[in-house]
């Protein structure tokens, strides 16, 4: 991951990290039930934006080498690769 993303993607994460500890807060506050799943729909939707901006680096730069290289056999795993993980994401 190039150095940009991977600063991007760690702080995003950082922040993920203090809203899941916040979650386990307020599970051991006894908060309203519907508070508890509004913040955790709040964590997946950070955390689709971060596999997002992964994805879009892996594309930029691992999909794009491997199709300016012109090995096919990389090439090929590289898109399957990226399907078989695009397949995974709404599971």
């Amino acid at each position: 991951m190039h150095d940009e993303a991977k600063s991007k993607v760690t702080k995003r994460l950082q922040r993920i990290e203090g809203q899941v500890r916040g979650l386990a807060r307020m599970v051991d506050e006894d908060r309203y039930c519907i508070d508890i799943v509004t913040q955790i729909s709040a964590v997946r939707a950070a955390l689709r934006r971060v596999e997002e901006e992964i994805l879009r680096d892996h594309v930029a730069h691992c999909v794009e080498d491997a199709i300016a290289s012109g090995n096919r056999a990389d090439q090929r795993q590289k898109i399957a690769e990226l399907m078989a993980v695009l397949g995974r994401a709404d599971r």
